[in-house]
């Protein structure tokens, strides 16, 4: 691979100028180049940025940011045509009723018109059909008061009622009541809660919006969904063709947008695994803008005819080595026997904290901040980020220690690990050469201690990796959080909370970790909020279910004649694919 860049880099160093100077291709097209395939295509369902960036440009929210704000006060109306204010009458005294005059006159992309009613079943929808692991809690719990429309895996009715009392109409007005103060709550709806038309959904096999039907409907499979080649917003573009056999997605511009029509006709989305196929693509012109992580940086910084744009810091936990405490041992390859014989490992592996901390100690932390972020990286520790009003930075627990490693590994299992080894997979999701590359460091490091150890490097696509994460079918795995809205509490309850995203994943639950996280989500006092979390953050290191690698800044590379991107720390995909409303193509 390096021979390869190598001659690559040699070569383009000596492209001709006229290159970069060359006519625009496409000049109302959109070429984006990207590692990961959409899971799906559905609002309610979709909670990875893959198919979250898609459903950004095609669906939209009562809610937006201006540009690359982050408060309260950047936001701006979309389809409500005001944003809920106690200065405009719109939030009540208590801070528990918001009121959403809904925009006249906006078409879905089937030529309908949206109406409150489309708006209000689109927020119930979201709160109700609730699949396990998906992004329905994000409104749940301010509106509800809950984090799960289940008890003991039923759907409760009573959850339902009141779902139904606390959304509802007057009028051209949407109004929605909640459970509890709850400071974020309009920065949440600028990022879900998609607008669907009632009708274009029910015609497709969804929800008819009543409580009796409801229970045929809660937690769905993705296969229930509306399928990935068809949608129907009120965004800036519609979906024109999902087409998985060449593995890319095309959206077409909505001449009947609201606001002024989006300057580019057409949206094409690329999966390209392979990176110097997506350097080469940028450099013909192939591509207008690339995914490239840090350890690539170089080889696009010259690029004739793109330009880098770096130091882009998103909202986000990143580089984070997760463990699954309870494994899903049902045809699972990547646990071999599912016994500790050295042909495998159990399905509760990694519930045992003397593992968890072995792997910590084998990480190459410092190489991985130097060879992966090329040095713009930092070690970070703690769930919430620093930025934010309770988030902190203390010093992290590892390094990487080869002998502490060791005496973990010989604990592990009354001593059983040592002694009968074990044979583990590690997957990480394809196209993705720093998941590849710190698999690989681990494997190296975990196997020079003891030769019964083999840690099996297995690479799958994105959409097959979700699967199997919420499956509970891989046994440790890298992942990232960016938030969903700029909250402490976007942190600690998807990363750590037993019914948050991750934690629910790695069956990884501490009753007062919980505990503290939801008091602290209704407590308005920040100095107390920030004592909270930090009691939280205490129990975590303690309990050790992940491992918190590093963080570093991103960079766009793009063609010089991409024009008018602006950096939004919270839009899905971001820095690399974006929002495509703000782009156009000139050569000045």
């Amino acid at each position: 691979m390096k021979t390869i860049a190598a001659v690559l880099s040699c070569l383009l160093a000596l492209a001709p100028a006229a290159v970069a100077a060359q006519a625009i291709k496409n000049p109302d097209t959109f070429v984006y180049a990207t590692i990961g395939d959409p899971a799906s295509l559905a609002p309610v369902w979709s909670y990875d940025t893959a198919s979250h960036n898609i459903i950004s440009n095609v669906y939209e929210y009562l809610l937006a940011y201006k540009g690359s704000g982050l408060k309260i006060a950047d936001l701006m109306p979309m389809i409500a045509d005001k944003v809920p204010s106690k200065a405009n009458g719109l939030v009540s005294a208590d801070g528990l009723t918001y009121r959403f005059p809904i925009r006249k006159g906006v078409k879905f992309h089937d030529g309908t018109i949206l109406t409150p009613e489309d708006a209000r079943y689109s927020i119930l929808r979201f709160l109700l059909v609730d699949r396990d692991g998906g992004p329905a809690s994000l409104l749940l719990e301010p509106i509800l008061g809950a984090n799960s429309t289940r008890k003991d895996g039923k759907l409760d009715g009573a959850i339902v009622d009141r779902a139904f009392k606390a959304v509802t109409l007057d009028g051209g007005v949407l109004v929605i009541k909640l459970a509890k103060p709850f400071a974020p709550f309009l920065t949440i709806l600028a990022n879900f809660g998609a607008m669907s038309s009632k009708d274009f959904c029910v015609k497709n096999g969804q929800w008819d919006g009543q409580a009796a039907t409801l229970v045929k409907f809660n937690n769905p499979m993705r296969e229930s969904m509306i399928p990935n080649d068809k949608a129907n917003g009120t965004g800036p573009f519609k979906l024109e063709r999902f087409d998985k056999a060449n593995k890319q997605t095309l959206l077409a511009r909505h001449d009947g947008y609201w606001r002024a029509p989006a300057k580019l006709r057409q949206v094409v989305i690329k999966v390209v695994d392979d990176f110097n196929t997506r350097k080469l693509m940028l450099q013909a012109g192939d591509a207008d803008a690339v995914y490239g992580p840090q350890m690539y940086f170089p080889q696009l910084q010259g690029v004739p005819g793109a330009e880098v744009i770096d130091g882009l810091q998103n909202l986000e936990r990143s580089s984070t080595l997760m463990f699954t405490f309870k494994m899903n041992p049902t045809a699972n390859q990547n646990i071999g026997s599912g016994k500790l014989d050295g042909q495998g490992v159990p399905p509760d592996f990694f519930s045992d904290k003397d593992i968890r901390k072995a792997f910590a100690y084998s990480v190459d932390y410092d190489g991985y901040i130097k060879d992966i972020l090329r040095g713009k990286g930092r070690r970070t520790s703690g769930v919430i980020p620093s930025s934010l009003p309770g988030g902190s930075n203390p010093k992290p627990q590892f390094s990487l220690d080869p002998k502490k490693a060791e005496a973990h590994f010989r604990k592990a299992w009354g001593g059983q690990v040592w002694e009968k080894g074990f044979k583990v997979s590690f997957v990480f999701n394809s196209g993705s050469a720093p998941a590849q590359t710190i698999a690989q460091m681990i494997k190296k490091n975990v196997e020079a201690l003891n030769p019964k150890f083999k840690l099996d490097l297995r690479m799958i696509q994105w959409s097959t990796y979700l699967e199997q994460t919420q499956a509970n079918k891989i046994p440790m795995f890298l992942a990232a959080w960016q938030a969903d809205y700029p909250d402490a509490h976007n942190f600690a309850f998807p990363i750590v909370h037993s019914e948050g995203y991750y934690a629910g994943k790695q069956s990884y639950k501490n009753a007062k970790v919980d505990a503290l996280i939801e008091e602290a989500s209704t407590t308005l006092d920040e100095a107390k909020r920030a004592s909270l979390y930090k009691q939280m953050q205490n129990l975590v290191d303690e309990d050790v279910p992940h491992v918190m690698l590093a963080e570093g800044v991103r960079y766009r590379a793009q063609r010089t004649w991409v024009k008018g991107f602006v950096f939004r720390p919270t839009f899905p995909d971001m820095p690399y694919g974006g929002y495509y409303y703000d782009l156009y193509k000139d050569s000045k």
